[in-house]
C-alpha cells in the first residue's frame, strides 16, 4: 500500500439527517476517485459503505463506516455516519478524528432537526464544516429556501460557493461563484462541461463572488489590505483567507450536488484537496490540557476511536495516527491500563475491504484486529511518553429498559454480550440492580435497543426479552419523632442486649444543631444510592459506651437500604442517640446493631414517611408544526414546562418530567413528528409524589411482601 504524507492526507466525516444521501455521496467520489468501477445504491444493497447485512435490510447506515479513495495524489479518509440520533455516539467518535466535516442538507427538506443536533457536537469539536446541498434533482427540491435555513440557524458564516440554475426535475446546470464558471453535466452525469456564465446570471455572480471575497478578507488583516488595494483577491490569497476562516469557524462554504446523478461531487473533492484542512492543522488536545500537532517525526500516539466485534474475524479497533510514524510489529502501550501491545498487522479499511499496510504516517486512519486490552477512547503510545488524547464525551442515555432472556441458563451469555456491546459502544450502559432486582439497559433510543437485541439473538444465539424497567424510588420524612427500643434475648449462657433512644428528623443541608441535646460527636455518612445520613452521639453519663456507636450506625444504614414503605432506600436523615441501657455482660455489637435497626423503623413510621422519585430534565427540539402535538403528550406525563423559545427554524421545549412517566417517551416523540423531533434527558432531583401514588406504591409493595 502506499504510503501517504500527513499533508497529503484529508479526513473528512459525512454528517446529516438520515436521507439526506450520504451514503450515496460517499459511494459517487469513490467512483469519482476511482476506487471502484461501478456504483452501488442504497435499494440496491450494493454499496461499498452498508456493508452489514442489517444495514441493507433496513436500507439505511448504522454504523460509521471508513471508506478511503486517492484523489490526485491525495488520500482522503471519507466517514459515513448513521442518520439517526439513536447512533449519535458513532457520529461524536467519528468526528473526534476528523479534520473537515461535510454536513449534507436535504434540499426538500432543508435543515431538519437531526442537522441542527449534529451542528452542536460539530461546535464542540470546533471541526471545520462545509455544508452540500443534495438532491437538487427532485422535484420538491428548494436550494433557495435551504440556503436560507442555514443562514437563520448558523449564521451568515455560510458562504455559498455555487447555486443552481435549474433545480428540480432536469436538474444539470451549477454556477461556480469561487472559480466564476457554470458547470453543466452530461445526463448520466460524470465530467462536467465548463462554460462561461450566461450575461443574465453575470451580475448575480459577481455579487456573490465579491461577498465571497470579502468574507475571507474579513478575518484576515492582510487579505483585508490587498483586497483594498486591488478591490479583489487571487486565487492563491482566496486559497489561503478560505483554510484560515474555516478553522477558525468563521466561513462555512456551501456546494451544489446531486450524488445520485454523480452531478458536483468532483468539485467538492477538488475543493477537500485544495482548500479543506490537512491533519497537521488540527492540532488535538491532549489529557495533559496541552495541544500536540501531528508530526510524523514525533513520537507515535494512537487514539482509538471505535470498535466492533466482526463474525470470523474477531475485534475490529479503529485508530487514528496523531503522532510519529506507525510500522507494523511496533509495541506501545496503553495509556489506561499500562499493557503492551504489538501492533502486528495494520489494516486500511474501505467498507469491509481490508488491505494490510506496513506503515501509517501521523493523520492517516487505520485498523486492527485482536488487541488484548485497547477499547475505544483509549490512546498508545511509546513507553515513558506519557501521551494521552483527551477522551470522547459521550452523551446519557435517554432510554432505559430492563433486559432479560427466556431461557436462565442463557444469562450469563446475555451477560457477555451485552458487555461486549457496550465495550463497542460507549452509550450503552448495563447496568446489574441489586435495589431494581433487575438488569437495566440504558441506549440513546428505541432504535438502538432494536440493534442491540438483534445484534445479542444473530451473534450469541439468545431470545432477548425487553420489559418495563422498575422506577429507583426513594424514602425520607417531613417531621420529627423519638423512638426507644430494647433488644433483649436470653437462650442459655451469655444473651443480648442494648436499649437504644433516638431522634429521627429530616436532615437539610445547613440545618442548625438539635435543640435540647448535647451533641459530642457527629459523623455524616455519604450514602452510596445518593443522599446522607446525619449522625449525631448525644450520650451524656455513659448510658451506652461510646464503642458501640459505629453498631449503632450499621443498624441504621442497613435499615436505610430497605425503607419501610416500599423497601427502596431511604435517604436525608438525621439520627440523634441520645440515651440507652447497655449490661456489662450480654450487650455487645450485634445487639446494640439489632436494637438501633428496630428503633430507626418504628421512629421512621412516625416521621411523616413519603417518598420521593427521580425527576428528569428533559430538552425536546421540534419544527413548529408538531409542537401542539408534543406539548399535549408532555402534559399527560405530568411534565412542568421550564421554557420554550426558538433555536433556528426550530422550537425548544424545555421540562421536567418525572422518570415514571417517560417510559418509552422516545417512541412516542419519533411517532409524534415522524421523527423530526429529538429529545435529550438528564437527572434532576428527586421530589416527592402526590398522595395517590404513594398510597398505590404502598398497597404494591404490600400485595408483593404478601405473595413473597
Amino acid at each position: 500500500m502506499k504510503v501517504y504524507a500527513t499533508k497529503d492526507i484529508r479526513n473528512i466525516v459525512l454528517l446529516g439527517h438520515s436521507s439526506s444521501g450520504k451514503t450515496t455521496l460517499a459511494e459517487t467520489m469513490l467512483f469519482e476517485g476511482g476506487g471502484i468501477t461501478r456504483r452501488g445504491t442504497v435499494q440496491g444493497q450494493n454499496t461499498v459503505s452498508d456493508h452489514y447485512e442489517i444495514e441493507k435490510d433496513r436500507g439505511n447506515s448504522i454504523f460509521s463506516s471508513l471508506l478511503h479513495v486517492d484523489w490526485r495524489g491525495t488520500k482522503i479518509n471519507i466517514i459515513d455516519t448513521p442518520g439517526y440520533d439513536d447512533f449519535v455516539g458513532e457520529v461524536i467518535s467519528s468526528l473526534k478524528v476528523a479534520d473537515t466535516g461535510v454536513i449534507v442538507l436535504n434540499a426538500q427538506q432543508g435543515v431538519e432537526v437531526g442537522t441542527e443536533l449534529i451542528w452542536e457536537y460539530t461546535e464542540k469539536f470546533k471541526t471545520p464544516v462545509i455544508f452540500v446541498v443534495n438532491q437538487l434533482d427532485h422535484e420538491k427540491a428548494n436550494y433557495e429556501q435551504t440556503l436560507e435555513q442555514a443562514q437563520a440557524r448558523f449564521g451568515n458564516k455560510v458562504i455559498p460557493m455555487q447555486y443552481p440554475l435549474n433545480a428540480g426535475d432536469g436538474f444539470n446546470t451549477i454556477v461556480d461563484v469561487l472559480k466564476m464558471v457554470v458547470y453543466k453535466f452530461p445526463a448520466d452525469g460524470g465530467k462536467p462541461e465548463k462554460m462561461d456564465i450566461p450575461a443574465d446570471e453575470k451580475a448575480k455572480a459577481e455579487e456573490m463572488h465579491q461577498q465571497l471575497v470579502e468574507a475571507v478578507a474579513e478575518y484576515d488583516d492582510d487579505l483585508m489590505e490587498a483586497f483594498f488595494e486591488k478591490g479583489s483577491l487571487t486565487e492563491e490569497e482566496l486559497t489561503k483567507g478560505m483554510k484560515l476562516s474555516m478553522l477558525n469557524h468563521q466561513i462555512f462554504p456551501l456546494f451544489c450536488i446531486s450524488a445520485e446523478n454523480n452531478m458536483g461531487s468532483g468539485r467538492v473533492m477538488g475543493f477537500l484537496n485544495d482548500i479543506a484542512p490537512a491533519p497537521a492543522d488540527s492540532p488535538v488536545m491532549l489529557d495533559s490540557g496541552e495541544e500536540l500537532a501531528p508530526d510524523s517525526e514525533g513520537p507515535a500516539l494512537l487514539f482509538f476511536y471505535k470498535t466492533l466485534s466482526e463474525p470470523r474475524l474477531g475485534e475490529v479497533s479503529y485508530f487514528k495516527v496523531y503522532s510519529g510514524t506507525l510500522n507494523s510489529g511496533d509495541e506501545l502501550y496503553n495509556e489506561r491500563s499500562g499493557a503492551a501491545e504489538r501492533l502486528s498487522q495494520i489494516n486500511v479499511i474501505s467498507g469491509k475491504q481490508r488491505d494490510k499496510a506496513d506503515t501509517l504516517k501521523a493523520g492517516d486512519i487505520g485498523a486492527i484486529v485482536k488487541l488484548k486490552e485497547t477499547r475505544s477512547n483509549d490512546s498508545l503510545s511509546v513507553k515513558g511518553s506519557g501521551l494521552k488524547v483527551e477522551p470522547i464525551d459521550y452523551p446519557s442515555p435517554r432510554i432505559r429498559s430492563s433486559v432479560s432472556v427466556a431461557d436462565q441458563k442463557d444469562l450469563e451469555k446475555m451477560m457477555d454480550g451485552l458487555r461486549q456491546l457496550s465495550k463497542e459502544d460507549p452509550t450503552i450502559i448495563v447496568e446489574q440492580s441489586p435495589e431494581l432486582k433487575q438488569i437495566i439497559l440504558h441506549a440513546q433510543g428505541e432504535l438502538h435497543l432494536n440493534i442491540i437485541k438483534y445484534r445479542l439473538e444473530k451473534m450469541y444465539n439468545l431470545d432477548i426479552q425487553y420489559g418495563k424497567p422498575r422506577i429507583p424510588f426513594r424514602e425520607t420524612i417531613t417531621k420529627s419523632a423519638s423512638e426507644s427500643y430494647r433488644h433483649k434475648k436470653q437462650s442459655g449462657g451469655s444473651g443480648q442486649f442494648g436499649e437504644v433512644h433516638m431522634r429521627v428528623e429530616p436532615y437539610t443541608e445547613g440545618m442548625s444543631p438539635p435543640d435540647g441535646l448535647t451533641v459530642r460527636k457527629t459523623e455524616e455518612v455519604e450514602l452510596k444510592w445518593g443522599g446522607k445520613l446525619m449522625f449525631y452521639w448525644c450520650i451524656v453519663g455513659g448510658s451506652i459506651d461510646a464503642k458501640y456507636q459505629n453498631a449503632i450506625i450499621k443498624g441504621i444504614t442497613n435499615t436505610m437500604e430497605n425503607g419501610p414503605m416500599t423497601g427502596s432506600y431511604v435517604r436525608d436523615v438525621r439520627v440523634c442517640v441520645y440515651d440507652g441501657k447497655m449490661h456489662a455482660v450480654d450487650s455487645n455489637d450485634m445487639a446494640f446493631q439489632l436494637a438501633s435497626a428496630q428503633c430507626f423503623k418504628s421512629a421512621f413510621r412516625e416521621c411523616g414517611p413519603t417518598i420521593l422519585e427521580p425527576v428528569y430534565d428533559i430538552e425536546v427540539l421540534t419544527p413548529d408544526t408538531v409542537m401542539g402535538d408534543i406539548m399535549g403528550d408532555l402534559q399527560t406525563r405530568n411534565a412542568m414546562i421550564m421554557g420554550m423559545g426558538a433555536q433556528g427554524h426550530h422550537q425548544l421545549i424545555k421540562a421536567r418530567v418525572p422518570l415514571r412517566d417517560l417510559y418509552k417517551y422516545s417512541s412516542t416523540l419519533r411517532a409524534l413528528s415522524q421523527g423530526r423531533a429529538k429529545h435529550t434527558r438528564k437527572f434532576a432531583d428527586y421530589q416527592a409524589v402526590p398522595r395517590d401514588v404513594q398510597e398505590k406504591l404502598i398497597a404494591e409493595y404490600n400485595r408483593e411482601e404478601v405473595m413473597a
